[in-house]
């Protein structure tokens, strides 16, 4: 991705999370934002070794200070972790932090000694992944279907598998849309800005919930609105969250589209406890493979791989709108289950009944067929432009658009929710009350194959859903 493209992607994170200085990496490349001037420790005796070493270190080295290694938040919490301060945030700009990057170098013999992380940074877990979404939601007719549409399996309340979305929230009039009945949570805190324009992902978790909703209609779904910032949010505070998404009960499947890389093979730190406490739970976490085309690991969707953590993770990327090949946008690897549409989606949006200014960013589909020479095309929803024939942006008023019930949206974070319905659908199929078991089941009895990147890759292709001609407008 293009430095300059990055940087203005990097500004919708940083707007989304004023309060907290940020910083990209590693080494000032697009892989990951992380916070500035604070590491992650386990907390109790961990955090005192990770804060000792710094401290030492950093007395030591010429051009760090000792000044600011203090501990930056609770001592113990749900999570296991715990902030250490180890340098000022308000100093230097958004290209690797230096500070935090030499309380990791000062940890790495302790590590190599211990044979496991001790430290680390402190990341964003996001929707956008490195701040670039997948596309932009359009209007869809309002006549016409969903796609995937709805199945025809009735609900049966004593048997529906309780399906919990981590995400943004619902909008307000979420159930307007019928086959939302028997989906509730919290809804979206703020739905537009001060001046009337569409909040950047309005409308993510209702139109997941719709997605789930019409592929495995016997279903309870609840959506919490975790990632209510525009899908972002520290994963210091992510694992504390995900334990209160469950707080009222464990689902059987958790459908979360968000993550982050970390250059790293082993998790993440900030829901490592969570993660261990999944292990002896029912509940299937079904994750999504990330947006960055990238082959890096992409957590939590990557714990799949992990031999430990296999059985309670699917993780899942993206198929272009025709279902042959993965999508251009959607993460890649070995650590991928299984692949899901996610392109050109139909499902629920909102229902405003007058036009909703909101500025549209070319879609990462689009950067793909139209040959551009960076792999995603996002501006700032501040931006109060339209967009040229060039593709430029030009002087004027955002785009005014009607959204009547029904939109279109591609994104890896839609492929989920379609693997997630197919989990549940195959439960109540086979009357399984596990859905760690129906998801094995699943991908073994699964017949359907996609391309992705030279590799044949498994394909969790719907029954309802509707493959859409590459190109078409």
């Amino acid at each position: 991705m293009a430095p300059q493209r990055f940087h203005e992607q990097f500004d919708q994170i940083q707007r989304s999370l004023p309060d907290v200085p940020l910083a990209m990496g590693p080494d000032d490349s697009a892989e990951f934002i992380y916070e500035k001037g604070v590491v992650l420790a386990r907390d109790g005796e961990e955090a005192q070794v990770v804060e000792d070493a710094v401290r030492t270190h950093f007395t030591a080295t010429e051009g760090l200070t000792a000044d600011h290694v203090r501990r930056a938040g609770p001592r113990a919490n749900r999570s296991g972790i715990t902030r250490i301060r180890v340098g000022d945030p308000g100093e230097g700009g958004r290209a690797a932090d230096h500070a935090v990057a030499g309380a990791l170098r000062a940890l790495r013999e302790t590590e190599g000694r211990a044979g496991r992380r001790l430290v680390s940074r402190n990341h964003v877990v996001s929707i956008a992944v490195n701040a670039c979404p997948g596309d932009e939601p359009v209007p869809a007719p309002r006549t016409g279907p969903a796609n995937p549409a709805a199945a025809g399996t009735a609900y049966d309340a004593p048997r529906a598998v309780g399906v919990l979305v981590v995400d943004t929230g619902l909008t307000h009039d979420y159930r307007s849309y019928p086959l939302l009945a028997h989906t509730e949570g919290d809804l979206q805190v703020r739905e537009t800005d001060e001046d009337g324009v569409l909040q950047q992902y309005v409308g993510h978790g209702t139109f997941i919930a719709g997605l789930v909703a019409a592929v495995a209609p016997n279903t309870d779904v609840t959506v919490r609105g975790t990632l209510n910032d525009a899908g972002a949010i520290l994963e210091s505070e992510f694992g504390e969250r995900l334990f209160d998404a469950v707080e009222d009960g464990w689902p059987d499947i958790l459908s979360l589209s968000a993550g982050t890389s970390n250059g790293r093979v082993d998790g993440l730190l900030g829901v490592a406890a969570f993660m261990d406490e999944l292990r002896s739970r029912h509940t299937l976490l079904v994750a999504a493979a990330g947006n960055n085309a990238s082959a890096a690991p992409f957590w939590p969707a990557a714990y799949a791989a992990l031999p430990e953590h296999a059985d309670a993770v699917l993780s899942v990327g993206a198929l272009r709108c025709d279902g042959a090949f993965g999508a251009c946008f959607s993460n890649h690897g070995p650590w991928v289950t299984a692949y899901a549409p996610g392109e050109r989606l139909v499902s629920a949006f909102t229902g405003f009944g007058t036009p909703v200014p909101y500025v549209y960013q070319h879609s990462t589909y689009d950067a793909c067929r139209y040959g551009f020479s960076y792999s995603c095309t996002c501006r700032s929803p501040r931006h109060t432009g339209v967009l040229s024939e060039e593709r430029q942006a030009a002087p004027g008023k955002p785009d005014q658009v009607m959204f009547e019930g029904l939109a279109s949206w591609s994104g890896t974070s839609f492929a989920t929710p379609l693997a997630a319905g197919l989990v549940a659908a195959h439960m109540t199929a086979n009357q399984l009350t596990d859905p760690r078991a129906a998801a094995r089941q699943l991908l073994a009895g699964n017949a359907e194959f996609a391309e992705v990147r030279g590799v044949h890759v498994p394909a969790l292709l719907p029954p309802t859903w509707r493959p859409v001609p590459v190109g078409a407008a």
